[in-house]
């Protein structure tokens, strides 16, 4: 793989993402990667943890890494990050409560740009949270726009980015494809 292609799966719970990224990495290659960003909270996460891995067969290589995905040189690969919500929760559960969200965002901006420079392509599936109104929590309204702006940014700087709705993807963004 000579050039860099990033795409961005987005779109409620239960609507489809992961599987079409896994369905877009194995039309590419027999041999796809799978970074999962969850970290286990309690037993019943534990269990869609495992539903999740028991999806996927012995031709993918599993990586689990919660925060420094750029730890990682994928390059020439097909990468499945799933799932950005779960990546960005880790962070924000780590900082301090009154830590700015400027420099949260600057600290995963730069976590993504490590870790996107090396030519794959990379496709993250994440979570539309900011569309059911504004929530009442100031700690979920902090990371509604946390998520929203990270959101924005991967969908810059993807070629593809695509909206599931009921299992169904709407091709948002197509470029140099």
């Amino acid at each position: 793989m000579n050039n860099r292609r990033i795409t961005l799966i987005t779109g409620g719970e239960r609507s489809g993402k992961s599987q079409l990224a896994q369905k877009m990495a194995l039309s590419e290659t027999t041999h796809p990667v799978y970074v999962a960003t969850a970290r286990i909270w309690d037993e019943e996460f534990r269990q869609r943890v495992l539903r999740h891995q028991a999806d996927r067969g012995k031709e993918w290589t599993n990586l689990e890494e919660e925060k420094q995905l750029s730890r990682y040189n994928l390059e020439g690969r097909v990468v499945v990050i799933d799932c950005v919500t779960l990546w960005l929760t880790n962070f924000f559960s780590d900082a301090a409560p009154d830590t700015p969200l400027d420099a949260l965002l600057e600290e995963v901006k730069k976590e993504f740009d490590g870790f996107t420079r090396p030519a794959a392509h990379y496709i993250f599936v994440t979570n539309e949270i900011g569309m059911g109104g504004v929530p009442i929590n100031p700690v979920q309204r902090r990371f509604t726009d946390l998520q929203g702006w990270v959101n924005q940014y991967i969908a810059a700087a993807a070629d593809e980015v695509v909206l599931m709705v009921s299992g169904i993807p709407l091709w948002v963004k197509r470029e140099n494809i």
